[in-house]
């Protein structure tokens, strides 16, 4: 399966050998790779977007079952790429082979769970309400009325940079809108395009095998930033599905309120994902808590969005911490996923470094200059509300400790957190009985929250909800992960008789 750099575009593998390229990163070696792949052409991208919107009068007419087989062949064609596919991912992300495997495990689940969804005609997809007419009531006869629901059209999905599989070409995004009836067009993540090439591949055959219409799915290959805002731009998208950073997000909406149409941005942007410790808890099962929490926070070398980075913990806790001393201090160090994110981890630690009201507790080994080594800090409870970049995510191996003295103190913390993907709280029964009050805060302030676990991984099932208050998430009601993420691709539609 040679890579070729091109583009994919409703059926064709297209390219401009006279335009911008650009090169993936081995970030194991801290060295480019050879292969040279070309920024997608305006052209092209109009020739994609033409086509999705003309695929879509067709593929929103097939049954639930056509989508259903569309959906798990897809999963078939992923798990046929073979071991070249892990290879090829393990070199442009230095991320270990099990890890992958897992998330092309998870990735062929999502898209067999949305398949499961549409042969059973389960929730979300059983929406349908129906009010019966009345020609008997006064003073006027009652209409029948019945509320569908409807694809929206053509819609955008970003390829994320820590999940290559199950949140990029054929993620979740992806998985979800295809089984609301909608056409994608992604944009794939520079920092694996090889990944992305291949996974098109198998997204090919899909279609081919199944007689999908061509333009139902088209891979844009971009490094340049103008493509992803030409692509927000276009009249035909009627919805984007999007992970990454606050930064570029709020530049694509920027876009996106220049529309003449405006469309809903579905965006999941950074978490600290604050933990909770009640100081029972602490007392009885601090040292074991606190290897979890480092352990979870070293998940992906940071790189979760779910990954713990701040931790509300009682002060004095000296067993607590010094485990957590001892976990990151033995930890070693390993690569980031791109230049830039360790760019952006050496200048979040320097911010640390640099505030005299913080403590660095600990720090793992640093095996290579490019590598990112673990970081534990920690400051009271007045030091975290004062800094709005303590309160900031910190994406790698970062964790910080609020140190805070009675419930007053963590009250105040809770309350000013902004908005989070997840949480998780910490506490003996009659702890979380006695913090009932505060628990119901915390619900306020997430989309999900965790009892006594880690929040690092997410699970795959009708009932999760992966999203929270802004700036989590651009909408606090969606969810990117579960059943409930294709509601996001479709409309209500009322129909009177």
């Amino acid at each position: 399966m040679a890579i070729t750099g091109l583009s994919y575009i409703a059926g064709q593998w297209l390219g401009n050998q006279e335009g911008k390229t650009f090169q993936s990163f081995c970030p194991g070696t801290n060295e480019q790779l050879p292969t040279t792949f070309y920024d997608a052409t305006e052209a092209q991208l109009e020739q994609a977007a033409e086509a999705a919107q003309s695929a879509f009068k067709t593929y929103r007419k097939l049954s639930n079952q056509q989508r259903a087989e569309f959906l798990n062949t897809i999963a078939e064609e992923i798990m046929s790429l073979g071991d070249i596919l892990i290879e090829t991912t393990m070199q442009e992300t230095n991320l270990p082979r099990q890890r992958l495997e897992g998330e092309r495990m998870r990735t062929m689940t999502q898209l067999r769970a949305f398949a499961n969804a549409l042969e059973q005609d389960l929730a979300p997809l059983n929406l349908n309400y129906v009010d019966e007419a009345d020609a008997n009531r006064t003073p006027l006869p009652k209409p029948r009325t019945e509320l569908n629901f409807l694809p929206v059209g053509v819609v955008a999905v970003f390829g994320a940079s820590n999940f290559p599989y199950a949140f990029s070409t054929i993620g979740g995004d992806t998985a979800a809108a295809l089984a609301a009836g909608c056409p994608v067009i992604v944009k794939t993540h520079n920092a694996h395009p090889a990944t992305s090439e291949l996974m098109t591949q198998a997204m090919d055959s899909a279609i081919k095998k199944c007689g999908m219409p061509a333009g139902v799915f088209s891979m844009l290959q971009a490094k340049a930033y103008s493509v992803s805002h030409q692509l927000v731009a276009h009249p035909v998208v009627k919805a984007v599905g999007f992970t990454g950073s606050f930064n570029v997000a709020n530049a694509l909406i920027e876009t996106i309120n220049k529309r003449e149409e405006a469309i809903p941005f579905y965006g999941e942007l950074g978490s600290v994902n604050p933990q909770v410790i009640f100081k029972e808890k602490a007392a009885q099962d601090g040292a074991a808590l606190a290897q979890q929490l480092v352990a979870s926070m070293l998940m992906g070398n940071g790189q979760f969005c779910t990954s713990p980075g701040v931790w509300f913990v009682p002060t004095g806790q000296a067993q607590f911490e010094q485990a957590a001393i001892e976990a990151v201090k033995g930890a070693g160090s390993d690569t980031l996923l791109t230049p830039g994110i360790l760019k952006s981890f050496i200048s979040a630690i320097a911010g640390f470094e640099g505030n005299s009201d913080v403590t660095r507790l600990a720090k793992g080994q640093l095996d290579k200059p490019y590598h990112a080594d673990a970081h534990l800090y920690a400051c009271d409870v007045d030091t975290f509300l004062a800094s709005e970049q303590l309160q900031e995510e910190v994406f790698g191996p970062c964790a910080l400790i609020v140190r805070y003295d009675n419930e007053q103190s963590l009250a105040r913390a809770v309350d000013a957190l902004a908005g989070q993907l997840t949480a998780s709280v910490h506490g003996t029964e009659e702890e979380l009985a006695q913090n009932a009050d505060l628990i119901s805060d915390l619900h306020y302030k997430v989309g999900r929250i965790a009892v006594g676990q880690m929040p690092t991984g997410v699970e795959v099932c009708a009932s999760m909800n992966h999203g929270g208050p802004f700036p989590s998430s651009t909408d606090v009601r969606s969810t990117s992960v579960g059943l409930q993420a294709m509601t996001r691709f479709l409309r209500p539609l009322c129909i009177q008789s």
